[in-house]
């Protein structure tokens, strides 16, 4: 699963804190995409709940789960999300290395 999507140390860290607080039948984050424009899209997140996530793939690190949207898997492979925080924003950023301008 891990070559689907790569997850930053800072990314699971912040998705800890973000679980911490969701409500309590979640069972971790789901990625998925939504279209943007004309042929573009955008990555989204939301709470993964139990009976929402059986037979998804998903990326794990300290007991932390990240499932991945069959719809969105082959726009994920071999990406990477991170968290980037500044003085203006925070935000979890894709890396797509298939990603064109």
């Amino acid at each position: 699963m891990s070559n689907i999507l790569n997850i930053t140390d800072q990314a699971f860290d912040q998705l800890k804190k973000i679980i911490k607080s969701a409500p309590s039948d979640t069972v971790g984050v789901i990625v998925g995409v939504d279209k943007t424009g004309c042929n573009g899209h955008s990555y989204k997140l939301d709470f993964a709940k139990k009976n929402e996530v059986e037979n998804l793939e998903y990326v794990e690190q300290n007991n932390i789960k990240v499932f991945i949207d069959p719809k969105a898997t082959m726009f994920l492979i071999g990406s990477q999300m991170d968290y980037s925080s500044d003085k203006l924003a925070s935000r979890f950023v894709f890396k797509n290395p298939n990603e064109k301008s």
